[in-house]
């Protein structure tokens, strides 16, 4: 790996820390070439503190370390990305990332889906809304609309009209995440039970 110390002229390279399983940024510190020396010596990010001027691996106080993961160059040579696993809390404010967020898993567009499920689940006048009629009716009604959908998938997956598949596909989808929600669970539940599967 070929980084370039000399860019700026205190020797300090910027370090994205991202979480290496959920992929959200942590926070940013600065490099020098010894401070990259030792994390990769000890596997515990380390950085060079600007306002202590002296080497600082992260959690050395406080016990939340990050043990290093990867790092990667940018195509200039000047920024690393360190991938690493958080042990507690990022933030010197107690909280998981430098910008206040809550680090876990996200999915996009999916977890945008189940937090409007849960909205409307809550909120919602279910005469108005498809997903809160759902959830009045209760658990058996909205298994039965999960076991209805997966038989359509199963039909339209023996034809060859691929919109009908992905139709009911999608159809299946959003109701088993009804189904997650009216049992107590989300998605991330479900992906760390595969986890645990993995081999």
């Amino acid at each position: 790996m070929n980084v370039d110390f000399t860019k700026n002229t205190d020797g300090l390279i910027p370090a994205i820390i991202q979480d290496s399983e959920t992929k959200n940024v942590l926070m940013l510190g600065y490099m020098n070439e010894e401070s990259l020396q030792k994390t990769i010596e000890t596997q515990k990010v380390t950085f060079f503190s600007r306002s202590k001027q002296r080497l600082w691996t992260k959690g050395e106080e406080s016990g939340n370390f990050l043990n290093l993961v990867d790092i990667k160059n940018d195509c200039d040579g000047d920024t690393l990305l360190i991938q690493a696993k958080p042990i507690g809390p990022t933030c010197h404010t107690g909280a998981d990332t430098c910008w206040q967020e809550e680090n876990k898993e996200n999915y996009g567009f999916l977890s945008n889906l189940e937090n409007t499920i849960k909205v409307r689940r809550e909120n919602a006048d279910s005469e108005k809304s498809y997903v809160a009629s759902l959830f009045e009716k209760g658990i058996n009604k909205i298994a039965q609309k999960v076991g209805e959908e997966a038989v359509e998938v199963v039909i339209e997956a023996k034809d060859d009209n691929d919109d009908l598949f992905l139709s009911e596909s999608a159809d299946l989808l959003f109701h088993y995440l009804i189904l997650l929600q009216a049992k107590g669970f989300q998605l991330n539940d479900v992906v760390d039970v595969l986890k645990k599967r993995q081999k």
